[in-house]
């Protein structure tokens, strides 16, 4: 059944391939940006553009009451576009984890959060507690959180080959997005680690 959905990070590395896939099941799609040059991508893929920070409660807030969405899909993070700067945009990408999360899931106001989340572990301390607040807070919430392999594939840190395991192609890590509009809260895992 069409439902709306706000997609967060839409302009990201998933996002951009599961608004058309959320478009083409008939489904009424916001796709949010924090950048107005990326607006006129949104419409191509077939969403209505929300222009906004994450990190703009207020903004935040009543875009969403505005769209009024059935559900919310988080694929918010904040990566260098070369694996190789990592580490200089591991602050800001845990300010995503952490800050970004609480005014999402205060944003939502009750809504079902369908959250990005890693199926690997870090080797930083740090990092993992992060990510562990993070999926804490969309499981508190009753959400869903997607622990995703290592993307592989046009646009990502691997765009020749496949990484080690836990790993999923980019454009399969979208597809199998979809289910989890439907799945119970929880965590749910989506990798392939068979043999390429």
């Amino acid at each position: 059944m069409p439902v709306r959905i706000f997609v967060a990070g839409a302009t990201g590395v998933i996002g951009v391939r599961l608004v058309p896939l959320l478009v083409a099941g008939g489904h009424t799609v916001a796709g949010m940006t924090r950048s107005p040059q990326r607006a006129a991508l949104l419409r191509e893929l077939g969403a209505e553009p929300v222009v906004c920070d994450v990190f703009d409660l207020a903004a935040l807030t009543q875009a969403l009451s505005s769209f009024g969405p059935d559900a919310v899909f988080h694929q918010l993070t904040d990566l260098p576009d070369d694996a190789a700067d990592l580490g200089r945009f591991s602050g800001r990408n845990d300010r995503i984890r952490g800050e970004g999360t609480r005014n999402l899931l205060t944003a939502a106001q009750g809504r079902r959060v369908i959250a990005q989340s890693i199926s690997w572990e870090l080797p930083d301390g740090d990092r993992h507690a992060v990510t562990a607040a993070h999926e804490r807070a969309v499981l508190q919430a009753g959400g869903v959180v997607i622990r995703y392999g290592q993307f592989y594939g046009p646009g990502t840190f691997y765009p020749a080959g496949p990484p080690p395991p836990p790993r999923i192609h980019v454009d399969d890590a979208a597809r199998l997005t979809l289910p989890a509009l439907g799945v119970p809260p929880g965590l749910t895992i989506v990798a392939d680690d068979r043999a390429s």
